[in-house]
């Protein structure tokens, strides 16, 4: 028995672990890992990085409309994880508003997801900020299903795209505009 108890132990240890090569490369789909608890995470080079799944689902402004990655295809792609109900949300906004406008000319698209939220509240929450990008309206958090492995408790976060819709950034937090800024200008210019 101590004998089954130590082996099971061990697979269960072996398929905790994780290595350097614990994200996907080479052209395939991404798995998120956070190497060491990092709230913030950059992957580099361009062809190391894993491709974000078709993210999809009805949208927060336009209604019986549906909105994601696909309509952006070619662009460098903010996604950003919010609900009103989230209170760094509430100054991280506008942010996104201000890197959206400024790297619209670069190729450049935020798209939110809407997490945990009721619509009406989403609404407002958008209409209060003067946002002009769109959002996933998502109160289950179904989409990030597709997200392997990426933690759907985290709100806000933040992902960079690079224009083949590869993840080239994780945020675990809430954005400053400058780093944000910096980030998507670099990977725009890739």
């Amino acid at each position: 028995m101590r004998l089954l108890a130590l082996l099971l132990g061990v697979l269960v240890l072996a398929g905790c672990s994780t290595s350097k090569d614990a994200v996907a490369t080479g052209g395939q789909e991404f798995t998120f890992v956070a190497p060491g608890g990092q709230t913030t995470i950059l992957y580099d080079p361009p062809e190391s990085r894993g491709t974000a799944p078709d993210l999809a689902g009805d949208s927060l402004l336009n209604d019986g409309a549906q909105v994601g990655l696909a309509d952006y295809t070619g662009k460098v792609v903010v996604v950003n994880l919010w609900g009103s109900w989230c209170g760094p949300c509430r100054v991280e906004a506008p942010d996104l508003e201000f890197v959206a406008r400024q790297t619209a000319a670069d190729g450049v698209a935020v798209l939110g997801i809407d997490v945990r939220d009721d619509r009406d509240a989403a609404r407002d929450f958008v209409r209060d900020r003067g946002l002009t990008y769109d959002s996933i309206f998502d109160p289950a958090s179904r989409s990030l299903a597709a997200l392997d492995g990426y933690p759907r408790n985290v709100v806000p976060s933040t992902l960079v795209l690079d224009r083949q819709h590869r993840v080239a950034a994780v945020y675990l937090t809430q954005i400053r505009p400058s780093d944000l800024l910096q980030t998507v200008q670099r990977v725009a210019a890739e």
